[in-house]
């Protein structure tokens, strides 16, 4: 699932303005607009920041999990199980882009 990581990655930095580094945490962060839109830990999953109303529509239709650490806070964690989850994980990531780009 290295491929996994290697696709986001490619089609996130192929996004105007996105920029990737280390995480203070592990993994890799991509940010645009000077925010963090989220950050992956090997191909294994991504961790995702979001308004706590948006937070709580993805979790209850079962687009994220609360967030593995944090669960009550707007973070999100997407389990990337195989490489189908990563289109799923990419408009998570579509949707930080169109809310931090602003």
């Amino acid at each position: 699932m290295a491929c996994a990581f290697e696709k986001i990655k490619k089609e996130l930095m192929a996004w105007p303005g996105v920029t990737a580094g280390a995480h203070r945490f592990g993994g890799v962060e991509f940010r645009v607009a000077g925010r963090e839109m989220g950050h992956i830990h090997d191909s294994s999953w991504a961790d995702l920041p979001f308004p706590m109303g948006q937070r709580n529509d993805l979790v209850e239709k079962g687009r994220a999990s609360p967030h593995h650490v944090l669960p009550e806070s707007g973070w999100v964690t997407f389990y990337i199980k195989s490489d189908d989850d990563v289109q799923a994980l990419l408009e998570l990531f579509k949707m930080q882009y169109d809310r931090l780009k602003r």
